[in-house]
Parts: C-alpha cells; structure tokens; sequence
C-alpha cells in the first residue's frame, strides 16, 4: 500500500491533534502539519505532500489565496478547504481557488478520510457540493458565461457528446434521477444508464458530478433558474 502524506494546515493547535488522532488508524497516512502562517509552501515542497487538509478561516481571504497558490504551483497537491461556517458563499468562492473538496469541520472520521481518498485519486469531491445546490451551480455557469464574453477563457469546447447525451446529462445537472429522466424522454432506465457510462467514460469523469461540472464549465448544458 503507497503512503499518503497528508498536511494539515491550521492555526489551532488542538484542531491539529483532533485530526491526528481521528487519522491514526489508516496506516497509510503520514501526517504533518504547521500554522498557515509558517510558510506552508515550502512544507509542501520538503514533503512532496499529496493531500492539504487546510483551515479557511485565517482570515478567508488568506484562505483562499493560499489554496490558490498551492493549486498554481504545486498541482499534483490535492487542497481540502475545511470550514467551521461550511456555507454556500464559501462554496462558491473555494470553487473558483480549484480546490478539490470543501468540508465542514464538524464532518465525521468516515467522511474525512473519504474525501481524502477521493481528492488523492484525483477525483473532486466538491463537485457534489455544486450539484446539490443549483443555485452555486447557476452562479458558476453565469461566471464562466460572463468571462467568455470578455474574452478571458478559451474558445469553447466543443462537446465530444452526442445530441442525446447531452440531453440526459442537462436533465441530471438540474437534480433529476435517472428514472426522472426515463420517463420524461420515454425510454427505459437501463438506457438512460448507459447512455451515462458512455458520457463519462467520454469525458473521463470519475462520476455523474464530475460530468455535470465540466459540462458546465464548457457551456454544454445549463441550470434552470430556481
């Protein structure tokens, strides 16, 4: 089994030991940790750290300009933004920093250590976050819109998906099931699954989250207003 070496990046000392002790029993995980203040970078660049479980609350805007320069400079480094307010303004802001999870810091030992997994495989664990809230999702769409308009992205990316796939996967970004989705364009449910394991392995998305955020950031599919 390789060795996760995980960095916990906050001020508070006893928040620090709480995750050491909550971590102790994966075997795989090696920890360190150091106040967000004391040159952080050159503690992921000493330990070629995998994983950044990092406090948002130093002030945020230091929060987040921290999770951006790890994101810049060391891109291999999977940021965890952990929150103690865990709402949805953050949410959008940590979006924007390429972070790949944002959690509460009263989440459990179980789920912790599986957005931990998730974000060392390189999945985005965030991406659930967005699609369970449509209005984040309306807001990162809307920006992306506005700064294509202003000529601050690439040309859009053309769609490697067909008509139909795209279709089923605008319905699934604004929250319906894949039964919704069967009934309302008339086929059966197994279609629609295959139909989504043909989308995601075309977009070599980890999961119908990860799919539905890049077909937004891309402009393929939009979310209703609600």
């Amino acid at each position: 089994m390789s060795e996760l070496i995980i960095a916990i990046i906050d001020r508070s000392e006893f928040f620090k030991a709480g995750v050491r002790q909550a971590l102790s029993a994966q075997r795989d995980f090696k920890l360190v940790d150091c106040d967000p203040e004391n040159e952080p970078l050159k503690l992921i660049e000493a330990y070629s750290i995998d994983v950044v479980l990092l406090d948002i609350d130093f002030p945020i805007s230091e929060g987040l300009q921290l999770s951006r320069e790890i994101s810049r400079h060391y891109p291999n480094t999977k940021v965890i933004m952990i929150s103690s307010y865990f709402n949805d303004e953050e949410l959008f802001e940590t979006i924007k920093t390429g972070a790949a999870a944002y959690i509460d810091k009263r989440t459990s030992t179980t789920e912790l250590v599986s957005t931990i997994r998730k974000a060392s495989r390189g999945e985005y664990p965030i991406n659930d976050n967005v699609i369970a809230r449509p209005e984040i999702a309306g807001r990162v769409l809307k920006q992306f819109q506005e700064m294509a308009l202003a000529g601050l992205t690439k040309e859009k990316v053309v769609a490697p998906l067909t008509t139909r796939e795209i279709q089923i996967l605008s319905y699934i970004a604004n929250g319906n099931t894949n039964k919704q989705v069967a009934h309302v364009l008339g086929i059966s449910e197994q279609t629609i699954k295959n139909h989504m394991s043909a989308i995601l392995r075309k977009l070599n998305a980890n999961d119908r989250a990860h799919a539905v955020a890049m077909a937004i950031r891309n402009q393929w599919v939009s979310i209703d207003e609600r």
